[in-house]
C-alpha cells in the first residue's frame, strides 16, 4: 500500500521534482482534452455522403482576394454572408456554424460559433443573425463575431455549416467547449467554405 508519509520522508532528492511532474501533468489533462475535443469536431461527418454545400455571395474559395478586408480585422470587421443547400437524413432539427483558423498558433482559433438556427434557416445576411439564433464564446471569450486578423502572411478560414439531429438549448454566450461538445454530439451532415485572408 502507498505510504504518502514515507515517500516523504525518505529522502529522496527526486521527490519534488516527481511532485511538481504529477501537479504539471494533471493540469494539462484538461487542456490536451479540449485540443482533442475542438481538433475532432473540425473534421466531422466532412467524409460524409450526407454533405452539405456552403457558399457566401460575396466570396468563395476560388477568388484570388480572398475574403474582403470587410470581414477581417483591417476592415470593419462585420460577420459575413453565408448560404447552405443540401439535404440529410434524418430532417435536421438545428443547424450550427463554426469559423475557426486551422492555422493558428492555437490549433484551431475558434473566431465565431453560432447555433440553434432553425431548420428552415438556408442562409444568414452580413452582420445579422436569424431571430432565435445564439452565439456561443468564441477563443478570445466572447459571444461574437471575432474578425480573422491575418498578420504577416495569408491564413485558410473555414466556415462550416453542421446539421444537427437537435436542438442545442444553451444560453447565449456558453463556454466554446461546451457547445463544441453538444453539435459534436448531434451531427448528421456538414459543408465547410474555406478560404484565404490576407495582411
Amino acid at each position: 500500500m502507498f505510504s504518502y508519509a514515507r515517500y516523504a520522508s525518505a529522502g529522496d532528492r527526486g521527490y519534488r521534482r516527481r511532485l511538481a511532474w504529477l501537479a504539471t501533468s494533471l493540469a494539462l489533462v484538461p487542456l490536451i482534452s479540449g485540443c482533442g475535443l475542438l481538433g475532432g469536431l473540425s473534421n466531422t461527418k466532412l467524409s460524409s455522403t450526407q454533405s452539405l454545400s456552403v457558399s457566401s455571395p460575396v466570396f468563395n474559395a476560388h477568388s484570388s482576394i480572398g475574403l474582403p478586408k470587410i470581414y477581417t480585422c483591417h476592415g470593419p470587421g462585420l460577420s459575413p454572408p453565408l448560404q447552405w443547400s443540401g439535404s440529410a437524413s434524418p430532417r435536421p432539427k438545428s443547424f450550427a456554424i463554426v469559423v475557426d483558423d486551422s492555422e493558428a498558433p492555437i490549433t484551431p482559433y475558434v473566431y465565431w460559433i453560432v447555433f440553434d438556427l432553425s431548420p428552415n434557416t438556408v442562409a444568414i445576411g452580413q452582420n445579422q443573425l436569424p431571430t432565435g439564433a445564439r452565439q456561443a464564446d468564441n477563443s478570445q471569450g466572447k459571444a461574437s463575431y471575432r474578425p480573422p486578423c491575418p498578420k504577416g502572411h495569408w491564413h485558410q478560414y473555414r466556415f462550416t455549416v453542421y446539421a444537427l439531429n437537435a436542438w442545442i438549448k444553451l444560453p447565449n454566450g456558453e463556454a466554446l467547449s461546451k457547445v463544441w461538445s453538444a453539435i459534436a454530439s448531434h451531427v448528421i451532415a456538414a459543408g465547410r467554405l474555406t478560404v484565404r485572408a490576407y495582411p
